[in-house]
């Protein structure tokens, strides 16, 4: 068992030696670049918008409840500057990656694997295509380029949300909220966010491509494969989130 499993970190590594080589035709290359952005990272618009509002609200609600019954008197405008530390470092860059993994990697693993028993992918290699390059390297792109965006709308639709759970409530003023976003963070903590959610991009990205690529056997292997990638993808993704904290924020 823990044989398998170093050869398969060992093979996930090779795999990406041959995905990140420079791509052979650069108009074919930008072509499935373009339709990556499409299938990865737009038609997640609606999830993330949906999670991040509602979540934005819960999170806002619940930070008011704490400082409410703490001992000590809290100003409510703290309920809108926790609210957004929250989202910042936590919530959108780590669940809304889970979330994706979720999503995006059962794609992923599912379009591969499939690729991979109708043998269109021993087709691409006798051809003297580079598959991985070709199917692999343009999913890693859109996913490190586009998830950032989709993690700052959901930061935002996030503090939207508590926002509208004010309303909605009454438990603090509009300008209680909106003085509470203003007030100071440093500003390491955004850089801090996007960093992170960079490596997680990369790693929902080439963890399923690479259950997705060594798929053998039919169609039932291709669910387990997709099933297989989402779980190791959030794992992957929750222990990076362990060891960048402790890097950058300790």
């Amino acid at each position: 068992m823990l044989k398998r499993f170093f050869e398969s970190i060992g093979e996930y590594f090779l795999l990406l030696g041959k995905a990140m080589s420079r791509p052979q035709k650069r108009s074919v290359y930008m072509k499935l670049l373009v339709r990556e952005f499409y299938d990865l990272g737009v038609n997640s618009f609606g999830l993330v918008l949906f999670t991040s509002f509602f979540v934005g609200a819960v999170v806002s609600i619940q930070m008011f409840n704490n400082f409410d019954a703490s001992s000590f008197p809290i100003p409510n405008s703290f309920v809108g500057y926790a609210t957004k530390v929250v989202l910042i470092l936590e919530f959108s860059p780590t669940i809304i990656s889970v979330i994706l993994a979720g999503k995006v990697g059962s794609y992923i693993a599912s379009s591969i694997g499939t690729m991979r028993v109708t043998e269109q992918i021993d087709a691409l290699d006798i051809m003297g295509v580079n598959s991985p390059n070709f199917l692999i390297l343009p999913k890693i792109v859109a996913s490190v380029v586009f998830n950032p965006i989709l993690i700052a709308i959901s930061i935002v639709v996030g503090i939207w949300g508590g926002y509208v759970a004010g309303l909605a409530t009454g438990n603090w003023t509009k300008a209680d909220y909106i003085t509470g976003i203003q007030m100071y963070m440093p500003s390491y903590f955004i850089w801090y966010a996007f960093m992170k959610t960079a490596v997680f991009a990369f790693l929902i990205a080439t963890i399923p491509a690479y259950f997705g690529y060594n798929v053998k056997g039919g169609s039932l292997e291709v669910g387990r494969a997709s099933t297989q990638a989402v779980v190791w993808t959030m794992i992957a993704v929750i222990i990076m989130n362990l060891l960048l904290t402790q890097m950058f924020l300790s």
